[in-house]
C-alpha cells in the first residue's frame, strides 16, 4: 500500500479545489492549463510528508509523481527532500543515497510542472547536491558539476526547468556564492515568460541581500534593457531613492 498515496487522499477538501486552481492558473491557454487539484493546502502536505515519508520508497514516490493532482505530486518532492536530508552520503549504500534522490529529480522534471513544485523542490536538492563540486556521477550518470543547471537554464525544454536552473542557486547564495547567479541569470534575462523575469528578479534580489555592491555592478550595464518585471524584483530591497533612480533611468 501506498502509505503518502492514500493520506493525500484522505484529505482532499473539495471546496478549496476551485480556489487552488484559480491561484494555480489551469485556466485554457494559462501556465497551468488543465491540472487537478485535491484542494489540499501546502501546509497539510507539509504535516502527512512528516507523518509518512519514512515508509515510502522511491517505486512509491514514483506513483505520486505520476499523479493527475498536483498536490500529490508536491507531496511526492517534498518526500524525496526528506530522503535526501537523511540519505547515507555517497559511499555508503544502505537504503536511498542522496545520488538517488537526484536522478529521480531529474529524471521527473516532466512532472515538476507549477512554479511551486519547482521552488519547493529544486534547491533542497539540486542546490545542496552541486554546493561541492567533485565531478562525481549519479548511478544515472548525472555528473555533480554546477554545469547542470546551466544546461537546463540554456536548453530546457519547459519553463520549469528553466526555473530549476535558476532558483536552484538559492542555495549557493545563501553559502554566499553568487557568481552562478548571476551567470544563470544573464541565459535568462531576456526570456519571453514573465514567470521567469519573476524567478530571475526573485534571485537576483536575493544576491543582493547578500552583496548589493555585486548586484549593482551585476545591473549596471543591463538594467535599461532587462524585462521590468525581473528589475522590479531585483531591486526591491533597495533604499527607496535609489529604487525609484533605477525605475526612472
Amino acid at each position: 500500500m501506498n502509505t503518502l498515496l492514500q493520506l493525500m487522499i484522505s484529505n482532499a477538501d473539495p471546496t478549496q479545489v476551485a480556489g487552488l486552481s484559480r491561484f494555480f492558473k489551469t485556466g485554457p491557454g494559462q501556465y497551468g492549463e488543465g491540472d487537478k487539484f485535491l484542494g489540499i493546502k501546502v501546509p497539510v502536505t507539509r504535516g502527512v510528508v512528516k507523518e509518512c515519508w519514512r515508509s515510502v520508497g522511491l517505486r512509491e514516490l514514483d506513483e505520486c509523481i505520476g499523479s493527475e493532482y498536483h498536490e500529490v505530486r508536491l507531496a511526492a518532492l517534498l518526500a524525496l527532500v526528506e530522503w535526501f536530508r537523511h540519505a547515507p552520503r555517497e559511499g555508503q549504500r544502505s537504503g536511498i543515497t542522496r545520488a538517488d534522490c537526484i536522478d529521480f529529480y531529474l529524471s521527473h522534471t516532466d512532472r515538476i510542472n507549477n512554479w511551486d513544485l519547482v521552488d519547493l523542490s529544486c534547491y533542497p536538492l539540486l542546490g545542496e547536491w552541486l554546493l561541492e563540486e567533485d565531478g562525481s556521477c549519479t548511478p544515472g550518470g548525472i555528473r555533480r558539476s554546477r554545469s547542470v543547471l546551466y544546461d537546463l537554464a540554456r536548453d530546457g525544454k519547459t519553463i520549469w526547468e528553466q526555473r530549476i536552473g535558476i532558483v536552484s542557486t538559492m542555495t549557493f547564495i545563501r553559502h554566499g556564492q553568487l557568481e552562478d547567479t548571476f551567470a544563470i541569470a544573464d541565459i535568462l534575462l531576456h526570456h519571453p515568460h514573465d514567470l521567469i523575469h519573476k524567478a530571475v528578479g526573485w534571485l537576483l534580489r536575493e544576491a543582493g541581500k547578500r552583496d548589493r555592491s555585486a548586484l549593482e555592478a551585476y545591473l549596471a550595464p543591463c538594467f535599461r534593457t532587462m524585462p521590468r518585471t525581473a528589475l522590479r524584483y531585483a531591486i526591491e530591497k533597495f533604499p527607496e531613492p535609489l529604487r525609484q533612480e533605477y525605475l526612472k533611468l
